[in-house]
C-alpha cells in the first residue's frame, strides 16, 4: 500500500483554530465596527460645535478599539466575546442611524 503524500492527505481543522479565527475577526472586524459606531454616536450627540464633536468622537474611537480588540484575546469565553463586540456594534450603528445627521 502507498502512502499518500503530505499534501494529499485530508486535513482536519483543530476546534483552537477555528476559536482563535472567530477571536481575530471579532476584535479586527467587530472591534472596528464598534467603534466606528461608538464614535458616531459620540460626534452626534455631543453639546458642543460639528468639529469638535467629530474630534472628539474620533480620537475617543481609537481608545475603544484598542481596548475591545485587547479584551477579546483576554477574555476567556469566545461567546461572551463575540456577544458583547458585535452587540455593541449593532446597537450604537443602529442607534446612530436612528438619531440621522446632526441639524
Amino acid at each position: 500500500m502507498r502512502r499518500q503524500p503530505a499534501a494529499m492527505a485530508p486535513r482536519h481543522i483543530r476546534p483552537a483554530a477555528v476559536a482563535m479565527s472567530l477571536r481575530c475577526v471579532t476584535a479586527l472586524l467587530g472591534g472596528y465596527a464598534a467603534a466606528t459606531g461608538i464614535a458616531t454616536l459620540i460626534a452626534r450627540l455631543l453639546p458642543v460645535a460639528r468639529v469638535e464633536a467629530t474630534l472628539w468622537g474620533m480620537t475617543l474611537s481609537a481608545l475603544c478599539y484598542a481596548v475591545l480588540a485587547l479584551w477579546c484575546f483576554a477574555e476567556a469565553r469566545l461567546a461572551r466575546v463575540m456577544a458583547t463586540v458585535w452587540g455593541i456594534a449593532i446597537v450604537t450603528i443602529a442607534l446612530a442611524w436612528a438619531l440621522g445627521v446632526r441639524a
